[in-house]
């Protein structure tokens, strides 16, 4: 077998290399770097600057041994090349699919691997592929000087009930839901979630959010009017931030994030 790259998880952990120096890396070698069983599911993933690419899990936790050692998947953003963390995150959306998918919805058989991203029932036929749930992210820009100037502009920066750090502020953000265009879902999730009406939605930007199978979708827009009326079950705090006065905002790794650094560079 020629060597190829080992995305390999342990819940939601992902499994690397770490040398003497501290440096972090994919396992690359000919055979899997941790035990695998008959029943391990190898999910196979394009290549990598030109080498093979294979995901499983594992179920048992691994020691730190100075060579192996555990990290969990957003994390591994600040310490891998991104088309590294990139395709771990691919990976891991596979693997998740892969662990949901293990008998048909429509009569309850078992299901086999059709393709590389596809499963077949192996009573009626229902075929399967991973599904992504897409979600809209949006920064609302507002500016009530009558002459417009930059020192005036404000973003609305909310924190969301479920935020890992206490002190962090994001953008409005929610999932589309069925038969809604992505700009009315901005629409309907701002007015949800603050109260207030906007305008002049644009498009910015996507991201894949593997956390665990997602794809955010980044918007701007302006303010209109409405006073802040904060969607209790979802968010705590909320309020107009200017440039000099931001609060504890997300890490580069998200698109929430880039919505914001370019409003930051927009003086």
């Amino acid at each position: 077998m020629e060597k190829r790259y080992w995305f390999v998880f342990c819940c939601e952990s992902l499994v690397l290399t770490k040398d003497e120096d501290g440096n972090y890396a994919i396992p690359l070698g000919k055979t899997p770097p941790t035990e695998t069983k008959e029943w391990t599911v190898m999910q196979e993933l394009p290549e990598l600057n030109g080498i093979p690419c294979t995901a499983y899990s594992i179920n048992t936790p691994i020691n730190d041994n100075g060579t192996l050692c555990t990290i969990g998947l957003r994390e591994s953003y600040n310490v891998l090349p991104f088309s590294h963390y990139n395709m771990a995150g691919k990976a891991a959306q596979l693997l998740y699919w892969d662990s949901c998918t293990k008998y048909c919805g429509v009569c309850g058989a078992p299901m086999k691997r059709n393709s590389i991203i596809s499963k077949k029932c192996t009573n009626c036929g229902k075929e399967v592929w991973p599904q992504i749930a897409p979600a809209i992210i949006v920064r609302i820009n507002r500016n009530d000087s009558p002459d417009k100037t930059p020192e005036e502009d404000q973003i609305l920066l909310v924190h969301a009930k479920n935020f890992r750090r206490s002190g962090m502020y994001g953008l409005v953000a929610g999932f589309v839901e069925t038969g809604e265009t992505l700009e009315e879902c901005v629409e309907r999730e701002v007015m949800e979630e603050t109260g207030l009406k906007i305008n002049n939605i644009k498009y910015f930007g996507s991201q894949s959010w593997p956390y665990p199978s997602g794809v955010m979708i980044g918007y701007t827009a302006d303010y209109v009017s409405g006073e802040i009326k904060l969607q209790e079950e979802e968010l705590s705090r909320g309020g107009w931030f200017k440039r000099g006065n931001l609060p504890q905002i997300p890490d580069k790794l998200s698109i929430a994030r880039k919505l914001i650094d370019d409003w930051i560079g927009e003086e």
